[in-house]
């Protein structure tokens, strides 16, 4: 608890309560109410599932740029499914699930095969996804699937707490088991620490990059499916929005650009703030371009102070290092 007091997630978690108080005493009250926790909460579940798609890349010193790409892609290859080929609903949500993760897999191999940097292996996927996605939808907007799916993506246990956000807190979870117990988990978060010592061990760099890309896809597969389930339809604008707010979560939650970490309390914490910072602009009727203004300055000041951070630590390595040898030639 000591150690958990001191941490980013413990700040993040106090501006959380600080902003969601500040925005209960602006509405008199109102977002108290069952139906605006319900919605407040609706719309959290895919920023936190972009947000930890993004943060599983950055764990091994990679960017996706693709995050809005391959989840408007899978969303629409499984409205038109639905919609203008009358596939099932499960086996329609399964095909696209699987579409995400295989393209996650795709720029992992891209990635190791190439050897060409991340960034602009996404970049190209993203390019050749949007072109895919406009093919499959057009100009049109998919809604002609089954109102059970829709019915999924607005029920809510006790009228408050929507499935769909259920669902996110379950991926987060079981992405955070994954990092943090498992052997495949570890060896990521290694070859991201550092990536000379991790092959030195006999971990195979090459893999955890597949795996943090393959990770990405599938969490966005997931993303794709709540935004078919919550949306009134899709189309070619679907995602399109998502690559600011990827980045937002895991940065402002903690995670290094360098990789090695990963933050996934930080994540769904930062998807907080920033679903509070647009709710406060719905509050005083500001411009919704003061969302992207104060979402980006929140992002470069968590980038400074990230690095400030990591010098500081490099200093005191220095520092004591020499102490250490002095104490050992003492001994």
């Amino acid at each position: 608890m000591r150690r958990f007091v001191k941490t980013t997630e413990m700040t993040l978690l106090v501006i959380c309560v600080v902003f969601f108080v500040g925005l209960v005493i602006a509405s008199h009250g109102d977002l108290l109410s069952a139906n605006s926790l319900r919605v407040l909460l609706q719309f959290l579940a895919v920023p936190v599932l972009i947000g930890l798609a993004q943060m599983v890349v950055l764990a091994v010193g990679q960017l996706n740029l693709a995050v809005g790409a391959v989840g408007g892609f899978a969303a629409a290859a499984m409205g038109v499914m639905m919609a203008d080929h009358g596939v099932p609903v499960p086996l329609a949500l399964l095909f696209g699930f699987l579409l995400a993760t295989a393209a996650g897999l795709a720029n992992g191999l891209l990635v190791v095969l190439t050897r060409i940097n991340g960034f602009i292996v996404t970049l190209a996927t993203m390019t050749v996804l949007l072109g895919v996605q406009y093919r499959l939808v057009g100009t049109r907007t998919v809604d002609a699937y089954p109102a059970g799916l829709k019915s999924f993506g607005s029920h809510a246990l006790f009228g408050v707490l929507p499935l769909i956000f259920l669902v996110a807190l379950a991926v987060a979870g079981l992405l955070a088991l994954m990092l943090r117990r498992t052997v495949p988990g570890r060896q990521l978060l290694a070859s991201g620490g550092n990536p000379i010592a991790a092959r030195l061990s006999g971990i195979s760099n090459d893999r955890s990059v597949i795996l943090a890309h393959t990770l990405s896809g599938a969490i966005l597969g997931v993303a794709a499916i709540l935004t078919v389930a919550s949306s009134p339809g899709v189309n070619k604008s679907i995602g399109g929005d998502w690559l600011l707010p990827s980045f937002a979560a895991p940065i402002i939650g903690g995670a290094l650009l360098t990789g090695g970490s990963a933050v996934v309390l930080g994540t769904v914490l930062a998807a907080f703030i920033v679903r509070f910072v647009d709710t406060a602009r719905a509050e005083f009727s500001l411009e919704p371009s003061w969302v992207n203004f104060v979402v980006g300055a929140v992002v470069l000041g968590s980038v400074v102070l990230g690095q400030v951070r990591t010098r500081r630590q490099q200093r005191r390595t220095v520092v004591k290092a020499p102490d250490a040898a002095v104490a050992g030639g003492v001994s």
